[in-house]
C-alpha cells in the first residue's frame, strides 16, 4: 500500500544521540534522557519502551566517549571542543525538550544530572520525571527539590522511571498517537 511504510516510520521514535543534530519536526514531542551515566543502560530500556510512539528521544550519552579530552572551556584546546561540543549538545537539547526524564542510580554521584536537574527544575514549560535507586546518595536532596518545586518524582528504580515517562508520553501526545 503506498504511504504506509512513511505513517509506520512517522509512528516510531526518533532516537537522536549526541552530539548529531538531525532534524526533528518542530511539533514532535522530545525526551531527553537525563542521569546516571554509569551501571544498567537505562536509557536504552526507556527508549525502547517509547520507541511505538511518534516521538524523538535525546540520548546524551558517548560510548565514544575519551577519557583524554579536557574538560575545560578553551576554544584553543582541541582536547577540549569534544566536551565543549557535548555539553553544548546537551544545553541546545534540553532546552528543546518537552520532557526531561532523570534517573539517578546507585553508587554514583551524578553532580552534572544534579546541576541539570536544577537548571530544569524551574522551567514551567517542561514536564519532568524524576527518579531514583533508593540506594543513590544524594536521594534526599532530590527528593525535597521535587517536592519544593512540584516536580514529579517517581519512588523506585528504572522500572517506575519507564512507566511514568511512558504515561506522561501517553498524555503529551493526547490523540496523535
Amino acid at each position: 500500500m503506498p504511504g504506509a511504510s512513511t505513517r509506520t516510520e512517522e509512528r516510531r521514535a526518533q532516537i537522536v544521540r549526541a552530539p548529531s543534530h538531525p532534524v526533528i519536526p518542530e511539533n514532535k514531542v522530545t525526551i531527553f534522557l537525563a542521569g546516571t551515566t554509569s551501571g544498567a543502560d537505562w536509557r536504552g530500556t526507556v527508549a525502547c519502551a517509547l520507541s511505538h510512539f511518534p516521538v524523538a528521544v535525546l540520548d546524551p550519552l558517548r560510548p565514544d566517549w575519551d577519557a583524554l579530552w579536557r574538560e575545560e572551556d578553551d576554544a584553543d584546546d582541541p582536547m577540549a571542543a569534544p566536551f565543549r561540543e557535548q555539553v553544548e549538545w546537551e544545553l541546545d537539547m534540553q532546552k528543546r525538550a518537552d520532557l526531561i526524564a532523570f534517573y539517578f542510580g546507585p553508587g554514583t554521584d551524578a553532580p552534572v544530572s544534579l546541576l541539570e536537574l536544577g537548571l530544569c527544575a524551574w522551567r514551567s514549560v517542561v514536564v519532568v520525571v524524576v527518579a531514583c535507586h533508593r540506594e543513590y546518595k544524594k536521594r534526599g536532596n532530590v527528593q525535597i527539590v521535587c517536592r519544593r518545586l512540584g516536580l514529579d518524582f517517581v519512588d523506585g528504580g528504572e522500572d517506575a522511571l519507564v512507566r511514568r515517562v511512558v504515561e506522561r508520553v501517553d498524555g503529551l501526545l493526547g490523540d496523535d498517537k
